[in-house]
């Protein structure tokens, strides 16, 4: 393989391992202001987005949206998120639903 071969392979897998920390980040912030651990589930979106639910450990819960799926799973091990393959009954019940999310399921919606 070439040089020239050899540097647009990598180009792609640094860029990739750079937005997986990006995300990374945010998933361990959000992990450290929700009781310092969490459980996450990586999700198929489409072709071009995968989604990372993400839920702390007091119950709050939110999500991260990542380009692939390689990425997302990766961005998830980096924050050190317990990886589910779905969102199961176990998991479910960890999450605590608040005012807003009530009113959505009442069919309140403006």
């Amino acid at each position: 393989m070439s040089s020239a071969e050899t540097a647009t392979t990598a180009a792609p897998d640094a860029r990739a391992e750079r937005r997986a920390k990006r995300i990374a980040k945010h998933l361990s912030s959000f992990a450290a202001q929700h009781g310092g651990s969490a459980d996450g589930v990586v999700e198929y979106v489409g072709r071009t987005a995968t989604r990372i639910v993400v839920v702390g450990a007091d119950g709050t819960w939110g999500d991260q949206v990542a380009p692939t799926y390689a990425i997302g799973r990766r961005a998830a091990e980096l924050a050190g998120l317990t990886l589910h393959e779905d969102f199961d009954g176990e998991l479910g019940l960890k999450v605590r639903t608040g005012p807003y999310e009530w009113k959505r399921m009442a069919g309140i919606q403006i």
